[in-house]
Formats: C-alpha cells, structure tokens, sequence
C-alpha cells in the first residue's frame, strides 16, 4: 500500500474516515475531526440541510476543508439510493456516494441485490461509488468487477461495536479485490481499527465508537494513532512466529481453500 490513500483519484493522508451522526452537537463533531486527522467524513443525504447547508452536519465539515462522502442510508431499494445520489451530486456538488440499501430498519444489513443494481446504474451515470455491503467475498468481488471506487464490507452490524466478527470475509476480501477496501460499521474500540489496518485493510470508517464515547475528542485522537500504528505494522511486515502473527483459522483455511 501507498502511504497516501487514493480514493477515486484524489489523495489524502489519513485513512480514518469519520461518521457524523450520533455527535451531541456541531461543536462536539468539529472537535472530533481536528483531533482524527480525518479529511474524509460520510453524511446521511437524507440528514443534511442540502438547500441553505447550514444545519449542524454541513458546517463544520466545510469548516474544516473535509472530503465529503454522501451516503443514501435510508433507501430501500435502488431506487430510492440512485435518487437520493442524484440529489447530492446537485446540491453537494460531488460525484461521490456511497450506496447504502437496507430494507428493514432494526438492524441496517445491507441488501446485496439491491446494492449491486444501484452500484451497476450510478456508475454508469458517472459516479464515484463507494459500496457499504455484508462481508461477503462473492458480493465484493462482483462490486470490485463492476468499477466501484472502494468497497466497505462490514465488521460487524453497524452500531453494534461488536469488532472484526466478520475477520475471515474481511481477509479474503482484502485477498481479492483490486479496489480499496475500507471496513466500514462494528469497529468500536482504536484495536479494532489496528487489527483491520494489519489485515490489509486501505482504511477504516468509524462513528459510534467515537460519538457514543464520554470524550468523543480524546477518542477521536486514539482512533488516530490506533490507525497509524495499524498501517504501520503491516507496512513493517508482521512476524510470523506463532506468537505475533494473526492465526489462521479452520474456518479461514476453508474459505480460503474454497476461494481457490
């Protein structure tokens, strides 16, 4: 991996990329950012005030110069997510999205179906499609061979703070797409963020591990240096003596076996 991330032809320095929902208050998201060293931070279309911009989510974001990463969450079906691109890009001006499709609401998973017909359509408009999806390396790969400018598989359900539970996806994954992947939803501590960086992952997306904390600023600075050192492990090489590197599983061994 490059030190830079590149995302849909543009560089950044760090590969933590912000949520902003869930923060008490405009002050409180703004001093999140600064302390991440975020430059990239994905808003619900469908929470933003896209006439005037001047609701408590856009503000601080423009403040700061941060890449801004609309998500259709909300949608349930392709259409409402191609829609709902379509009225960022005129208001935000930006080609980027990120498609979100989840039909039910009690626990947000993704619709792969769904998901890879809104992809297939934005694209073909000439968009910049960053994919949220299950961590599902048949459903990745396809996302990958359809041109979308990252894929973000799910550690865990979103908001659940649950970690890497999907850890053996996430490998192979990593393995076998040529786009970026960035973990996106389930991380909810700084190790989690490390343990993805160290798998391969080109970045990570965290909100609630930050915003829900009892200082979202001190966890945003943790989250940082969490990802730097993650980067920078696997950049250095991992040992690969039994006592630090990351064990294989009879489950991974399967899956990677059965990916062949």
């Amino acid at each position: 991996m490059s030190n830079k991330l590149i995302l849909a032809d543009k560089e950044f320095d760090s590969r933590l990329i912000l949520g902003t929902g869930k923060f008490a208050s405009a002050e409180a998201l703004e001093a999140a950012i600064q302390a991440s060293g975020a430059q990239i931070a994905t808003l619900a279309v469908k929470r933003v005030d896209l006439h005037t911009g001047g609701d408590n989510i856009l503000k601080p974001l423009r403040k700061l110069g941060i890449e801004l990463m609309p998500n259709t969450s909300g949608a349930k079906n392709a259409k409402e997510a191609i829609f709902a691109a379509k009225l960022a890009r005129e208001a935000l001006d930006t080609n980027w999205i990120k498609v979100e499709v989840h039909p039910e609401q009690k626990y947000l998973l993704p619709d792969p179906i769904e998901t890879y017909n809104a992809c297939k359509e934005l694209i073909a408009l000439g968009f910049k499609v960053f994919a949220y999806c299950s961590a599902d390396p048949l459903l990745c790969k396809a996302l990958d061979d359809l041109g979308v400018a990252a894929v973000m598989p799910l550690g865990a359900p979103i908001g659940s703070a649950r970690g890497l539970e999907s850890l053996p996806f996430l490998k192979l994954i990593i393995k076998q797409c040529k786009a970026p992947v960035i973990v996106d939803a389930g991380i909810g501590k700084p190790s989690d963020a490390a343990l993805a960086f160290e798998i391969g992952a080109d970045a990570v997306m965290v909100n609630t591990a930050i915003a829900a904390s009892s200082n979202p600023t001190l966890m945003a600075q943790a989250f940082k240096y969490a990802c730097l050192a993650g980067f920078a492990g696997e950049q250095a090489g991992l040992a690969s003596n039994s006592h630090c590197a990351i064990a294989t599983s009879p489950m991974e061994q399967f899956l990677s076996e059965a990916m062949l």
